[in-house]
């Protein structure tokens, strides 16, 4: 899902589709709600697609294809709806070195407000080159 995650954020939210992506970027109105957040409901229909499929019988690995994207989801919601962009004000005094790169990592990302030239990393990989 790593490798996934890491080549539709780059070529697909920074590419045909940033015109979804890009007020999480550049917030452009004033709802709490943004145009990128269908990037949540499209990866939730293909997980539930998933699950469809392996419970009719059709595709066998459904199940972990869609228990798969289902986790990443999960995991990516946690950590950076919730912990780094702090949607839901929890995990507000998570501070340990991992926790301080994952917010300098995607903070790198953020300084580039345009489609191009953002540095687009993983969630669980990347941002150990930023531990200090």
């Amino acid at each position: 899902m790593e490798f996934m995650a890491w080549f539709s954020h780059k070529y697909i939210m920074h590419g045909f589709l940033w015109n979804l992506h890009a007020d999480h970027h550049k917030k452009d109105h004033n709802s709490w709600f943004e145009r990128n957040d269908a990037f949540f409901i499209f990866y939730a229909i293909v997980s539930i697609i998933f699950f469809l499929l392996w419970k009719n019988n059709i595709l066998n690995i459904g199940l972990a294809i869609g228990l798969g994207i289902f986790a990443y989801g999960l995991a990516y919601f946690l950590v950076h709806d919730i912990f780094i962009h702090q949607r839901f004000k929890l995990f507000r005094n998570s501070d340990n070195r991992y926790a301080r790169a994952v917010r300098r990592a995607h903070k790198m990302h953020h300084k580039h407000l345009g489609k191009g030239d953002g540095e687009c990393f993983g969630m669980l990989i990347v941002p150990f080159k930023y531990f200090k």
